[in-house]
C-alpha cells in the first residue's frame, strides 16, 4: 500500500477565488481545471500543490514560464538540463514529466535512458556533454566550473549561459519540494520511465 503524501494536492472545488485568479492567465486549460464539470481534465498534481498557496503559486509559474514558453535556450537543452536534475536529486514526478517533455522536444529514448548515465554516455554532442557536465558541477559543488564554463561559452551567448543556470537551479528547487511533500505521479504518467539507478555513474 502506497503510504499517503505528506502534502496532498489541493482538490479543484476547494480553491479559493485568489487560487483560482492565480492560475487564470497563466495555465491554459486553468478553467476547465476548475469547472468541476463531469467531463473537465484532471488537474496536474504540481499544480494542486501550488493551489495551497496562491501568491506563490502565481509568482512561480510567471517566472516558469519564461523559461518554458520563452526560453533562450534550444528546449531540447533546457529539457536535458532538467531531466539530469531530475536524476540526480531522484524526483521521480520530475523525471516522469520531463522525460515525455523531452521526447516531445526531440530527445530520442536512448538519450533519455543515458541521461541516467551522464556527461560520459557516448550519445552526446560536445554541447550536451558540457550541459550535463554543468549540472553534476552545480548540484556538487554550487558552481560550474572554469573549464565547463569557458566551454560553454563558446557554444551559447549570455542569455543563454544564465538560463543554464537558472535552469538547474529552478528545477532543483522544484524537485525538493515534489521529494518532501512526497508528491504523486500523475495518473498518465508512466513509472516505467523513470530510471534505475545504474551500478556506476560517470561524474566530472
Amino acid at each position: 500500500m502506497t503510504p499517503a503524501p505528506r502534502l496532498a494536492p489541493l482538490p479543484p472545488q476547494q480553491w479559493d477565488e485568489s487560487a483560482r485568479n492565480m492560475l487564470r492567465g497563466k495555465v491554459k486549460l486553468a478553467d476547465r481545471y476548475l469547472s468541476g464539470a463531469p467531463d473537465a481534465p484532471r488537474m496536474p498534481n504540481i499544480l494542486g500543490i501550488l493551489g495551497h498557496h496562491a501568491e506563490l503559486g502565481g509568482a512561480w509559474l510567471a517566472y516558469n514560464g519564461v523559461l518554458l514558453e520563452r526560453s533562450a535556450l534550444d528546449p531540447r537543452h533546457r529539457e536535458l538540463l532538467i531531466l539530469r536534475v531530475a536524476r540526480l536529486s531522484g524526483s521521480t514526478y520530475e523525471w516522469a514529466q520531463h522525460a515525455r517533455l523531452g521526447a516531445g522536444c526531440g530527445l530520442t529514448e536512448e538519450q533519455i535512458e543515458a541521461v541516467a548515465v551522464g556527461p560520459g554516455a557516448p550519445v552526446w554532442s560536445p554541447l550536451e556533454r558540457l550541459l550535463l557536465t554543468a549540472v553534476d558541477e552545480l548540484l556538487d559543488r554550487q558552481r560550474v566550473g572554469d573549464d565547463t564554463w569557458a566551454g560553454l561559452a563558446r557554444h551559447l551567448d549570455t542569455r543563454q549561459l544564465i538560463e543554464v543556470l537558472f535552469v538547474a537551479g529552478s528545477y532543483l528547487c522544484l524537485a525538493l519540494v515534489f521529494n518532501s511533500v512526497d508528491l504523486e505521479l500523475d495518473p498518465e504518467m508512466e513509472r516505467e520511465t523513470v530510471p534505475a539507478q545504474p551500478d556506476t555513474e560517470e561524474r566530472p
